[in-house]
């Protein structure tokens, strides 16, 4: 703390005078700060109105998507040996088929004799064609439209050494090693099911030992063709009789909106049935409430007064925040859709009997009008036209929210004005304390001056009570 003698002379209190000047020219500069709390509250506010608008916007414009009504789920009799599951709701009917397995896709796999773990088999290169083979007794290879791979092996690879470099070829084909009490053994198999995807293997033999690996004439049983060979094939399948057949097991194209996974041979139809998701839309449904009761609460505790403490919130009586209140109740209460779901009430959603405003759904209404999907989704996500009542009910709001939130929304619009209140404020402020500070200056030197001037004439004051003291004594 400074030591200052200013008043010591005079007997003036300077600093507690300049103190409490000074506390009253600070008012003006209390009040600017008192305010710039408030903006940076209501700032803070509007963010938190922005954010929980932003999740009813989420959620309602849910319910405005095709693909929230036209959700499908499917089950199957026999999941075990036919899976289904929904691709894409839209494009999936609501039916249901039979499916009969007469046989399922497979990879080609072949395996070579064994070798002691760890032995070398010679050098040269293995070439792999991918094509089909002939059903019959002395099968034929065609060979498909890709080209042919070169694997170049050296007299030092081991088994192991051979099956990386065919998986790391990419030719079609992946290679392991089994290990046994008999020795190394190099199993191959096509990448992908299918009678197309079955392969050759044949060698350009440096040592002769390449050979082993060769799978290029099954009839004659040399190579890998002298142990048990598995080619590929097709799965073999019916739907409501309809004979098909596919390279693959995942049957992702033969039904609209629809993947048919087949794992076993089947001794009887199993039977897919297709239905509307009812689940799926109830949930959308009662996630927008939820969104919409947050957002109403929210709006309710920022704008309440209350008459036992004479205290308004901080939102009381703003117009935006009042307005956009206003505005999401009219868009509730508002007839949608032009069809036979006019209100919201009509699918079971309706003011609540609380007093705030906020929404209740009656489940048993709500399940009774999911009865017709398509209504419920007319009333929901029609699209906008001419005429407002007929335009979806989400379709609207979320319209309205989306523009309320967007870059040039209202929320935005207020908390951009409140951002200039602030930097006015701060430079108010500023301008505030620069006063104040040639204020506080000018005043410490106008009361030194006159502690100054006092102490003078304190001091003459002393010495002239002195000699009149001094005189008295004389005369006396």
């Amino acid at each position: 703390m400074a030591i200052t003698s200013t008043g010591l002379g005079s007997g003036l209190e300077v600093e507690n005078i300049i103190t409490q000047l000074m506390a009253l020219e600070k008012k003006p500069l209390t009040s600017l700060q008192t305010k710039a709390s408030t903006i940076d509250s209501k700032i803070s506010a509007f963010g938190t109105v922005k954010s929980q608008l932003s999740t009813l916007s989420d959620a309602v414009t849910a319910l405005s998507k095709a693909s929230t009504w036209n959700a499908k789920t499917v089950s199957s009799s026999n999941a075990a040996a036919v899976s289904a599951t929904v691709a894409n709701g839209t494009n999936a009917s609501v039916s249901s088929f039979s499916v009969t397995v007469s046989q399922l896709a497979r990879t080609q796999s072949i395996s070579s004799a064994p070798v002691a773990n760890g032995a070398t088999v010679g050098s040269g290169t293995l070439t792999f064609s991918l094509g089909t083979w002939s059903a019959g007794a002395t099968p034929a290879f065609a060979q498909g439209a890709t080209t042919a791979v070169s694997v170049d092996i050296a007299a030092t690879d081991t088994m192991a050494d051979i099956a990386s470099k065919i998986n790391k070829a990419g030719a079609g084909v992946t290679a392991t090693v089994l290990k046994d009490v008999s020795g190394d053994r190099l199993m191959m198999r096509s990448s992908v099911t299918g009678e197309a995807t079955g392969f050759r293997v044949t060698a350009s033999d440096d040592s002769v030992g390449l050979d082993a690996l060769t799978f290029d004439n099954p009839a004659a049983a040399a190579g890998m063709a002298a142990n048990p060979v598995q080619y590929g094939q097709n799965a073999k399948a019916a739907i409501n009789g309809v004979e098909i057949e596919s390279a693959s097991n995942t049957l992702a194209e033969t039904l609209p909106g629809l993947t048919l996974t087949l794992s076993q041979v089947t001794t009887g139809p199993v039977e897919i049935t297709a239905t509307t998701d009812t689940s799926g839309m109830r949930t959308a449904i009662n996630t927008f409430v939820t969104a919409y009761n947050a957002m109403n609460q929210m709006l309710n505790s920022a704008t309440k007064y209350d008459a036992a403490t004479k205290t308004a919130a901080l939102l009381q009586g703003d117009a935006t925040t009042t307005g956009l209140q206003a505005a999401l109740r009219s868009l509730v209460g508002s007839p949608s859709g032009g069809g036979a779901l006019q209100y919201l009430s009509d699918v079971g959603v309706s003011i609540a009997r609380d007093g705030a405003g906020n929404l209740s759904v009656d489940t048993v209404k709500l399940d009774k009008a999911l009865k017709n999907p398509d209504a419920v989704k007319q009333f929901f996500s029609a699209e906008a036209g001419a005429d407002p009542s007929a335009t979806g009910f989400a379709t609207r709001f979320a319209a309205f929210t989306q523009a309320a939130i967007g870059a040039d929304g209202t929320l935005t619009v207020k908390t951009d004005a409140l951002d200039v209140q602030k930097k006015a404020n701060t430079k108010d402020q500023e301008r505030v304390s620069d006063r104040l500070s040639l204020t506080e200056t000018r005043l410490r030197k106008q009361y030194t001056a006159l502690d100054t001037q006092m102490s003078k004439l304190t001091a003459l004051n002393t010495y002239v009570a002195q000699q009149i003291a001094q005189w008295n004594k004389s005369t006396s």
